[in-house]
C-alpha cells in the first residue's frame, strides 16, 4: 500500500462511507430482526433470499443478520481471523448497528493499525472498541491469539478468511465454540472432497493462485465433525456458512453442497483447477 492510500484510509475513509452509520439503517435492520423473529418457521424467507451488503464484502451482512435474528443476539461476541482493517469484514456490521463486541486478526500491520485509527474515531469516540491483534495465523498459535482478545467459551460468530490455511485453522480452535462459522472455501476445487496440505508459512499466492485452501466438499465434512451443520453460502458460492447442530434445526435446514456452487462464476472458476489437478491434495 502506497503512502497516498495509506493518508486516504486513516484520514478521509469515513466520509466515504460515513452512510452506512446512518440512523435509518440501524432502523430499519432492527424492524428486520422483529420481523424475522416474529414469523412462524412455514412463513419464513429461505436463507438465500437474505442477503444485503452494508460492511461485508458481499451480501453477508443480511445472512448473518437473518441467521441471528433467528437465534436471538445472546452471545454478542465475534472473533474475525483474517480481517484486515476490519471495516470491509462480516462482523462490522455486527458491531455499529447490533452492539457486537470482539476480536479483530490480521497479519498486516499497516491494516491493523487502520483498523485500530477508524474504530478509536468512528462513528463515536465512547463506543467499546473491539480489539485488534495483529499476527501471522497459524493453527499452531490460533488459540493463543484469540485468548490475547480475552475472548473464550461460545461466542456468536468465528469468521475465517485468510487465503491459505483456513481449513487447518478452523481445525484447530478449541478456546472458542461459535454458535456460526463463516469461512472461506476453494470452489475452484468443485465437487472433490480435497484439502491443500498444511503449510505454516504459505502466504498467498504461493505456487499458484488456486492451489490453496479447502473445497466445499472437505470444509463441509470438517464441520461436520466439529459438530456443525451447512445451512448456506454468498451468492457466488465461496464463503459457507455453517451453524451449531443443536441450534435452529427447524428453522434452517442443513443446505447441500451442490445447490451452493451455481453461480456462474463458481462454474468458471472450476476451470482454474485443471491447471493444478495433478498437484498433491489430502482427502478432507
Amino acid at each position: 500500500m502506497n503512502w497516498f492510500r495509506k493518508t486516504i484510509k486513516k484520514h478521509f475513509y469515513y466520509y466515504f462511507i460515513r452512510h452506512r452509520f446512518a440512523p435509518a439503517v440501524s432502523i430499519v435492520q432492527r424492524e428486520l430482526y422483529l420481523k424475522y423473529r416474529s414469523l412462524p418457521a412455514e412463513q419464513l424467507p429461505p436463507l438465500k433470499d437474505t442477503g444485503f451488503r452494508v460492511f461485508s464484502q458481499f451480501e453477508e451482512d443480511g445472512l448473518l443478520l437473518y441467521i441471528f435474528s433467528l437465534l436471538g443476539m445472546d452471545k454478542k461476541t465475534f472473533v474475525e481471523i483474517g480481517s484486515a482493517d476490519g471495516i470491509n469484514s462480516n462482523c462490522a456490521n455486527l458491531y455499529f448497528h447490533h452492539g457486537w463486541h470482539g476480536v479483530f486478526i490480521d497479519a498486516d500491520r499497516d491494516q491493523v493499525e487502520i483498523g485500530r485509527r477508524f474504530y478509536a474515531r468512528h462513528p463515536h469516540e465512547w463506543m467499546y472498541k473491539p480489539v485488534f491483534i495483529q499476527g501471522k495465523v497459524t493453527r499452531e498459535n490460533i488459540n493463543e491469539l484469540i485468548t490475547q482478545g480475552e475472548v473464550s467459551g461460545e461466542i456468536g460468530l468465528v469468521s475465517i478468511d485468510i487465503d491459505g490455511n483456513d481449513y487447518w485453522v478452523w481445525d484447530a480452535i478449541d478456546v472458542v465454540q461459535p454458535q456460526v462459522v463463516i469461512i472461506e472455501t476453494h470452489n475452484e476445487f468443485g465437487m472433490n472432497n480435497i484439502v491443500v496440505p498444511y503449510n505454516p508459512d504459505y502466504s498467498f499466492p504461493g505456487r499458484h493462485p488456486v492451489y490453496h485452501g479447502a473445497s466445499p466438499v472437505a470444509m463441509t465434512r470438517l464441520a461436520e465433525r466439529k459438530g456443525y451443520r451447512l445451512v448456506g453460502a454468498n451468492q457466488y458460492g465461496f464463503n459457507f456458512i455453517y451453524i451449531r447442530e443443536d441450534l435452529l434445526s427447524d428453522q434452517l435446514p442443513a443446505a447441500q453442497v451442490e445447490e451452493l456452487l451455481k453461480h456462474p462464476s463458481a462454474i468458471k472458476g472450476m476451470e482454474k483447477f485443471e491447471e493444478i489437478r495433478d498437484w498433491e491434495y489430502l482427502e478432507g
